[in-house]
Formats: C-alpha cells, structure tokens, sequence
C-alpha cells in the first residue's frame, strides 16, 4: 500500500544518521505520534540508540511501463553472472513481468496481465521426468496465480499457468490476491504458495495452495487458511502484504502492515501450524511495514523488513533468528535511496565477480524501476548501524 508520508528530520553525524532501536525493537524518539498509533514516541531523554547508515544502491534496473512493485531472484545454476530480476508491473490490464540482467537491462517483457502484484521463484520443481525452476506472481484483477518456468538455455520465462484460481469462497477484494512467497518443503520436496489477499478476515487471512503438475502445465490445490491479521482501521487502511519463508527452518513471515511482523509455519502438516508463534516489529516505523526478505548466513543471518518512507525507505534489520516461539531482535537500520519501497529481495548467492555475495533488491517508487545494493555494503552498514550510540533526541514533531 503506497501512502505519501512526510519525512523525518534526522542528526546527521558524518555518514551516520540516529534512530532508536533501545537495544532491541524499540521506539523511535525522533518520529512524531501519527493518528493511526501505530508508533509511540518516547519522552525526551537520553536513551541509547542504534545509528541508522545510509546504503547507496550500486544500479538500478531500466523502469518498467506503469507502476514498479515486487521483484525476486532467480539464481542462474550454471552461470550466475547470467542470474535474472523478475519484476512486476502494477497496472490493471496492461501491467506485465519485466525481467532484467544483472545489468539492470530489460530482457523480457510479459505484457498486458491484469495487475500482477508479488512475485518469487522456487528452483527444483518437478514436471514429469524433469526438474524446473518457477516464477509464480499474483494476478490480482484475475484472482489467480501465474506461473513460468524458465528455460535454463534462453533464459526465458514459458507460461505453464493451469488452473490457478484461489480464495474461490471469497468476494469483491477478499479475493484479490496481492502478496505471494513459495515454500518448498525438505521432507518431500512439495512445493506450496503462500497468497495474502487485498484484504479478509482477522482469522485464516493467507491461503496456503499446493502447486501441482498437470502435463506440461502447473496447477493449484487448496491446502488450507491461516494466520491473524490486526483488521482495518476507521479509514480502512491496513492490510497483509509482504510475505516470505524461511525454507531452513520452516517459518513464514508476513507483514500486518500497521500492526507488526508475524510469525508461523510454513508447513501445513507441522504440529499446531495454525498457531501464530511470535508477533514483533510493533514499534518505531515511520511508514507501513512492507517488503520482507531473509539473508542466510551459515545458522544465522537477517530478516529485513521496510518501512515504507517517501523518497528514503528504511530497512529495519532483525536477527533471523533459529527459536521459532521467539521474536526476532532488531539489530540495525538502514537509511536506502529507494523511494516508497513496497516490495524487496535479496540472495546470499554469488552473482559474479561483480556481486560475490549476493544482492538486495528495491523497488523505487518515483522512477518506476528497482534499486541494485552489493550485499558488501549491505552488511558493513548493518556492522556499523549495530553499534549503539547514547543521544538525547529532540522533541517529536508533528507529521
């Protein structure tokens, strides 16, 4: 959900500018108390913060026709100087899928899909006697998923779309599909999408859907709803977007976007898998919580989440975490140059020479494009942001 927002006033020391963070996913002093109360400022005092760094984008990709929103990775196996950056067009009837290069350069374009939302990429799938990698985005004028494969020697994305229809019980925009994150589960390989719709209820608001292969195509089975969501507010705002999966340890994570990030199973069959584990990132953003992602690194890693700012998303850093029943800690945040940020990627992969340790991946709103960051700097500046500073913030000012 795209609103214009007011930008904070930061202190600028050096390249170093300072949000709270109290150690832990805490309130930021220098953010004004919005009407919604989805933030708390603290009172004036010294408090210890974390510093918030800027990350400067090392390219960004050639703009897509109408409305840049959602992008994911595929990591090419053979060449991965050669990977691509499938990203979605918001626009009813005329959007599309544009891939791009690693060098940001369109070289594909599927056209006129009826506001194609989220998309993500699942590698291994099984159709027939062979093995495919997926992108699966959400049509949401449609209330359907779309599926391609990629050809591994052109580079391609096939249309295998079956049928796909989801949320076929619901109506009007409870039907709409918009956030999507592919799971594919170790013990047998099943592969399962992850769908929020524009809106539902506040029990059992994602759909969970079994990809199934069809012959040369890729159908959906129902599996199953879960997961809380903290309901509208008087003005209707408010909604579940943002999804992504844990494939290691078995975890979706989604963003009520003014109420926090939660936490679950992605595993329809685990032991109470409708249960909600842990719920956090309550506090402190400025904007809505939208685009999550996961950086593994060996057993730990970073689970980042934006906040949705004009002209200057800002990445909110967790640890990622290995205790399923606890709230993950933030550990830093990042000052971006990607404006009104919804959705995100990111791959710990090698990419080349160029990006020996992967890629987050921004969508900015003002150029209709997405922003290329070099993981390098990404986690220098998460290193620096999670050295705590002591300060005493200034007065809240209205936004």
């Amino acid at each position: 959900m795209v609103k214009v927002l007011r930008s904070p006033v930061f202190l600028l020391v050096g390249s170093l500018l300072f949000i709270a963070g109290c150690g832990g996913d805490g309130v930021n002093p220098l953010s004004a108390q919005p009407s919604t109360g989805r933030s708390n400022p603290a009172a004036n005092r010294t408090t210890e913060t974390l510093a918030l760094t800027l990350i400067t984008p090392t390219l960004a990709t050639e703009p897509v026709t109408h409305d840049s929103d959602d992008p994911a990775i595929w990591v090419n196996p053979t060449a991965p100087e050669k990977s691509l950056i499938i990203g979605t067009d918001k626009h009813e009837q005329t959007g599309g899928l544009f891939v791009f290069n690693l060098e940001g350069k369109v070289v594909q374009k599927i056209e006129n899909l009826d506001r194609p939302n989220n998309v993500d990429v699942v590698t291994g799938f099984q159709m027939g006697s062979e093995k495919v990698d997926l992108v699966v985005a959400t049509e949401r004028k449609k209330n359907r998923l779309l599926i391609y494969r990629i050809d591994p020697q052109t580079l391609q994305l096939v249309d295998v779309t079956g049928q796909t229809a989801v949320f076929t019980e619901r109506k009007g925009i409870e039907a709409e599909v918009m956030g999507v994150a592919l799971y594919k589960r170790p013990k047998d390989q099943a592969v399962f999408a992850i769908v929020s719709p524009k809106t539902g209820p506040k029990e059992g608001y994602l759909g969970q859907f079994r990809l199934v292969a069809n012959g040369a195509k890729v159908d959906v089975r129902t599996v199953r709803r879960f997961g809380l969501f903290s309901g509208l507010t008087p003005t209707e705002e408010g909604e579940i977007e943002a999804i992504t999966v844990d494939q290691d340890l078995g975890l979706v994570y989604f963003a009520d976007e003014l109420k926090g990030i939660r936490k679950g199973f992605a595993d329809p069959d685990a032991r109470n898998t409708n249960s909600q584990v842990a719920i956090f990132g309550e506090q402190g953003y400025i904007g809505d919580r939208e685009g999550l992602a996961i950086y593994r690194k060996g057993a730990g890693g970073w689970l980042l989440s934006t906040d949705q700012i004009e002209a200057a998303s800002e990445i909110r850093v967790y640890e990622r975490g290995t205790a399923a029943t606890k709230a993950n800690r933030l550990v830093a945040v990042l000052k971006t140059q990607s404006d009104t940020t919804d959705g995100i990627e990111v791959t710990n992969q090698p990419l080349g020479a160029k990006f020996p340790n992967g890629i987050l991946v921004m969508m900015n709103s003002k150029d209709r494009n997405f922003h290329i960051y070099d993981w390098r700097r990404v986690e220098q500046a998460i290193t620096q942001a999670s050295q705590p500073v002591t300060r005493t913030p200034a007065n809240p000012r209205p936004r």
